[in-house]
């Protein structure tokens, strides 16, 4: 639990934050001994009100808000693919537990902040390429982790697959284990795992022209273990993209040309 400090800087001003290095001497340039600590507390609803009454005792502008509203009814801005947040991830859990009960509209659904929700929120946020203070989630994601309900067949799409694999598909979640524990999911982004597929093509191409099996084979299986990690990060997963793949050529009709198959217009 986070501790909250009510600070003074003498003849200009009292406030409370939860770090007065990053607040007071970094962000507003007063060194500690230009500032001091009126109170301290890990209750919010007290420190909240006992601002209130030290911004007044000591004749100082008081806030309009107590200190604990000023988290309320944050602004997520959602597009189709993203919801993001106005803090930078190290912060998130404690801003969005203060915002419990706070939804907001995506083109998948109402989202809602619980205490479920938070977590996964997050262990699955990623900081934003265009603000480091800023974060986000993939709505897709969050819709198929707490809405979907359909959730049953997505999974059983899964057990099929590995049925008719003969268990060969238990190597996706070996991989998916493996970036796990290397926080690629946490910090990762899809654009590098693009590029890291690119370079992984180069390969196979280059063991092609030159008829290395050897680097065919290693280049096709780090092409399979980087489409697994980009599925992830999408908010989705290999088998899923597989069998959604295979849905659509299943049934069509053509001829092989030039080496390749085409398909009947």
């Amino acid at each position: 639990m986070n501790t909250y400090y009510i600070y003074h800087i003498p003849g200009k001003k009292i406030g409370v934050t939860r770090d007065l290095n990053n607040r007071v001497t970094t962000q507003q340039g007063y060194r500690p001994d230009e500032y001091e600590v009126l109170d301290q507390s890990k209750d919010i609803d007290y420190i909240s009100k006992r601002e209130i009454e030290l911004q007044q005792s000591y004749g100082y502008k008081v806030d309009r808000q107590l200190y604990k509203n000023l988290f309320n009814n944050m602004k997520v801005n959602a597009t189709e693919q993203t919801s993001t947040f106005p803090f930078p991830v190290e912060e998130l859990k404690e801003r969005l537990n203060n915002n419990l009960g706070q939804t907001w509209d995506t083109l998948h659904g109402t989202f809602e902040l619980t205490k479920d929700t938070v977590e996964w929120i997050v262990e699955n946020a990623k900081t934003s390429m265009y603000n480091e203070l800023r974060s986000y989630v993939y709505n897709k994601a969050f819709f198929e982790k707490f809405l979907n309900k359909t959730k049953p067949y997505f999974e059983s799409v899964k057990e099929d697959l590995r049925r008719k694999m003969n268990g060969n598909f238990d190597t996706f979640d070996l991989i998916r284990n493996w970036a796990t524990e290397r926080g690629l999911y946490k910090k990762g982004d899809p654009k590098t795992q693009f590029c890291k597929l690119m370079e992984e093509a180069g390969e196979l191409g280059r063991g092609l022209l030159k008829d290395d099996f050897e680097e065919q084979i290693d280049a096709i299986g780090d092409m399979v273990v980087v489409l697994t990690n980009l599925a992830e990060l999408i908010g989705t997963d290999i088998e899923y993209c597989i069998d959604s793949a295979y849905n659509e050529i299943k049934n069509r009709k053509g001829k092989m040309k030039n080496g390749t198959f085409v398909k009947n217009a």
